[in-house]
């Protein structure tokens, strides 16, 4: 895929349009968070979310999302050693303290919005709460760096400089992206990266930047699903997200209520 090609500056109106949708993006989040408990499927989940999309005539764009066969579901579902991509299903329960993590996209009068959480099930041990709140940190330190005149390697630089400086691990096969009329244009922004190069940041750049982070390594394997990705020593990740605008000031959380 040629990302560079795909870059697309959006106008005042368009990213109001794709603040609707995070605000959409936002409640389906919400509407899941509370449903984490022991004995909840992670179908149940995906229904959950279906059902506030259906309310605010959204769809996900995840549903049928083109790879080895389309993607079945509304939201992917991840739990512990998952980090990405995990297929919802009758079969999966969730368990006193899992880490689940959620990633929905939305889209709404045809633009997308992009965002993911991680979060415990019941009682969390000390080092799986450490592991959530360094991922959630290090989204909050690349959103920081979306400021007109960085570029996108500033952002990727921060996030790995703060997970990496307090002992985890940052994927290297997966990125955050360019978003907007398409869940993935242009840039990709990996989670690490070295300052001062890739894309000149400029108003109405917008960009779902997503941490995912690791316990024990940085490398991952697909299970035979073929769509779910895990940690390769199966230790412990987490994955949070949000889409971004560059304004003229201070970067604009888009997915959020």
């Amino acid at each position: 895929m040629d990302w560079a090609r795909q870059i697309h500056i959006k106008s005042p109106a368009e990213v109001e349009i794709m603040r609707e949708a995070g605000r959409i993006n936002a409640t389906v989040h919400a509407t899941v968070r509370e449903l984490l408990k022991p004995g909840v499927t992670t179908a149940d989940l995906n229904a959950a979310a279906e059902e506030v999309l259906r309310k605010h005539n959204a769809v996900s764009p995840f549903k049928n999302y083109p790879g080895p066969y389309p993607y079945p579901a509304s939201i992917t579902v991840c739990i512990n050693e998952e980090l990405v991509h995990g297929i919802p299903s009758k079969k999966r329960k969730l368990k006193n303290g899992d880490i689940v993590s959620v990633d929905c996209g939305t889209l709404f009068e045809g633009f997308v919005a992009d965002s993911a959480f991680s979060a415990g099930v019941g009682k969390l041990s000390s080092a799986a709460q450490k592991l959530l709140d360094v991922t959630e940190g290090a989204l909050k330190a690349g959103i920081d760096k979306m400021r007109p005149g960085n570029r996108t390697g500033d952002v990727s630089a921060a996030i790995q400089q703060y997970v990496e400086s307090r002992g985890f691990y940052v994927t290297r096969e997966y990125t955050g992206h360019g978003v907007g009329r398409q869940m993935h244009e242009g840039p990709q922004v990996p989670n690490y990266g070295t300052p001062g190069r890739g894309l000149l940041l400029r108003p109405g750049v917008t960009i779902a930047l997503e941490p995912m982070v690791l316990v024990g390594t940085h490398k991952t394997k697909v299970l035979r699903d073929q769509w779910t990705v895990v940690s390769a020593d199966k230790s412990l990740t987490a994955h949070f997200e949000h889409s971004i605008a560059v304004t003229e000031g201070e970067p604009l959380i888009l997915t959020v209520l």
